[in-house]
C-alpha cells in the first residue's frame, strides 16, 4: 500500500475479511466502484493476490492484505500495516465464515462446535479488537457483521416453519448477532455504527453453490450498511428488505 499511501487516505478506507472469493469479493468489487480503497483480506496469499488483480482490472483500488482471522499474531500485523500505511479504517466488513456441520444437532462434536465458533465468532472478536482504533479515527466508521436467517432465534422457535437445524453454524451465527449488540451500544452516540446483514442464501463455496441468489445480489444490503449516512441505524439485523427478527 506504501507505493500511494498519500492518494489513498483521501479515499474512505475499506477492510472484507474472506475476500478472496464469493461474497466477500463481491463485496470488495461494490464497495471499491463506490470509490473506497479496498483491502482484501485473505489467509491464502496466492488466492488474495489474484483476487486483487481481479479488482483492479475494474479500475478498483485494490490491495491485498494477509489476515487470518483464526491467528491473533495474523490479525495484529495486519492492524499494525493498516495504521502505518493509511492511519485510519472506515469499514470493517467481518464476512469470513465456515460452515461444516450438515448433520443432526445431537450428531454434532464439541470439536466441530468449536472449530466453527473459532472462526465465526472468536475471529470476529478478535479483528474487530483489533481494527477498532483505526475505525474510530474515522468520521463515519462501519462495522457489517455477515450473519444469517439461520441465526435468528425469532425464526428457530416456529417449529412450524421450515428450519435447517446446524447447531454449530446457526448458534454462531446468534452467537455474532449478540456481538453486533454489544459493540453497538457500547458506541451508541458515537460515529461508529455496527450491524448485522444477512444475504439471503448465495451460490458460494460455503453452500457447495446450492444457493438460489448471487453474489451481487447478496453483497447489496452489506454495501448498504457499510455505506450508511450518519442518520443512518445502528445495532440491527438486515436483509436488503429491511430488518430481521433477532
Amino acid at each position: 500500500m506504501s507505493d500511494t499511501e498519500s492518494s489513498r487516505t483521501e479515499r474512505p478506507c475499506a477492510l472484507i475479511t474472506g475476500a478472496n472469493k464469493g461474497l466477500g469479493r463481491e463485496v470488495a468489487r461494490q464497495l471499491g466502484l463506490r470509490g473506497m480503497t479496498v483491502l482484501a483480506g485473505a489467509r491464502d496469499r496466492s488466492r488474495g493476490t489474484r483476487a486483487v488483480e481481479e479488482l483492479r482490472q475494474s479500475g478498483i483500488d485494490a490491495h491485498f492484505i494477509h489476515l487470518d482471522v483464526d491467528d491473533e499474531s495474523s490479525v495484529s500485523a495486519a492492524a499494525d500495516r493498516i495504521a502505518r500505511e493509511l492511519g485510519r479504517l472506515d469499514v470493517l466488513v467481518n464476512n469470513a465464515g465456515v460452515v461444516e456441520d450438515d448433520i443432526a444437532p445431537s450428531a454434532t462434536t464439541s470439536t466441530l462446535a468449536e472449530r466453527i465458533y473459532r472462526t465465526n465468532v472468536f475471529g470476529v472478536i478478535a479483528t474487530t479488537h483489533a481494527m477498532l482504533p483505526l475505525l474510530r479515527e474515522s468520521d463515519a466508521g462501519r462495522i457489517v457483521n455477515l450473519s444469517s436467517r439461520l441465526g435468528s432465534l425469532a425464526k428457530a422457535a416456529d417449529f412450524a416453519a421450515p428450519h435447517r437445524a446446524l447447531l454449530a453454524y446457526n448458534s454462531s451465527k446468534a452467537a455474532l448477532n449478540s456481538l453486533t449488540l454489544h459493540y453497538a451500544r457500547e458506541f451508541a452516540g458515537s460515529p461508529l455504527k455496527v450491524n448485522s446483514a444477512t444475504p439471503g442464501y448465495v451460490a458460494t463455496d460455503l453452500n457447495g453453490h446450492r444457493g438460489t441468489r448471487t453474489v451481487e445480489e447478496g453483497a447489496r444490503v452489506v454495501v448498504t450498511l457499510a455505506t450508511l449516512d450518519k442518520d443512518g441505524p445502528t445495532g440491527g439485523f438486515f436483509d436488503e428488505d429491511g430488518p430481521v427478527a433477532w
